[in-house]
């Protein structure tokens, strides 16, 4: 049974990788159907910036965000002046750090989802009437849904083990930033801590492999449609 401590660090990192997901998701499905549709000078770079974080040590990721949204950053002062909203060293924050970890993936499932969609498809609907923003949303979105679905949940399983980029992003403060790979490194340093260690470990196992799974099986689906 896990303690009070223990299902609050679980309840922030399942609020945590669903805001990722809604974070990550909409720039991958835009950028996605940009780098898989269309040809434009500058797409490698465009292309090999989008993956930066997946090669990127994520120390170095968690310091470029401190970087731009601490409050003496420059996003970071507008997003706290102009809308109140407090970004470096909140739960937040550590969204927003997986959110960019984890985009990296979400936008390989998603490009890869269009560019299994035929495009005669687009161009009949396009024959028939349809402006390109139907057709986007109601043919290329439409086949290409299990390919979001398969994004949504590499990202969100991604966040599950963000480490690096959180903890030099926005710290790791119980009850605010501290996600179960903080809580595991915490737990790990501290006296008794070997039940808990245990308990999240296997928590986090449990979760990151239910998300893999299903991702695999939509991705398996989607292969065989």
């Amino acid at each position: 049974m896990l303690t009070s401590e223990e299902w609050a660090v679980l309840a922030l990192s399942l609020r945590v990788g669903l805001v990722c997901v809604l974070l990550s998701l909409p720039a991958a499905v835009v950028l996605g159907w940009l780098l898989a549709r269309r040809e434009f000078r500058g797409k490698v770079l465009l292309d090999g910036l989008c993956h930066l974080p997946l090669v990127l040590p994520p120390v170095v990721t968690g310091y470029v965000l401190l970087l731009l949204f601490s409050r003496r950053g420059i996003l970071g002062g507008f997003f706290e002046e102009a809308l109140g909203i407090q970004v470096a060293f909140s739960w937040k924050g550590a969204a927003l750090a997986s959110a960019v970890v984890g985009f990296p993936l979400a936008l390989r499932a998603v490009r890869l989802a269009i560019e299994h969609v035929d495009p005669r498809l687009e161009q009949a609907a396009r024959t028939l009437g349809a402006g390109p923003f139907r057709v986007f949303c109601t043919v290329t979105m439409r086949l290409a849904a299990p390919g979001l679905l398969v994004g949504a949940l590499l990202a969100f399983a991604r966040s599950l083990g963000e480490f690096g980029a959180t903890i030099t992003f926005v710290s790791n403060i119980a009850g605010e930033t501290r996600t179960l790979p903080l809580a595991i490194y915490t737990y790990i340093n501290r006296p008794g801590g070997d039940a808990a260690v245990a308990r999240l470990a296997i928590l986090s196992v449990v979760l990151s492999f239910a998300a893999l799974v299903a991702s695999e099986a939509v991705a398996r689906k989607m292969r065989r449609n």
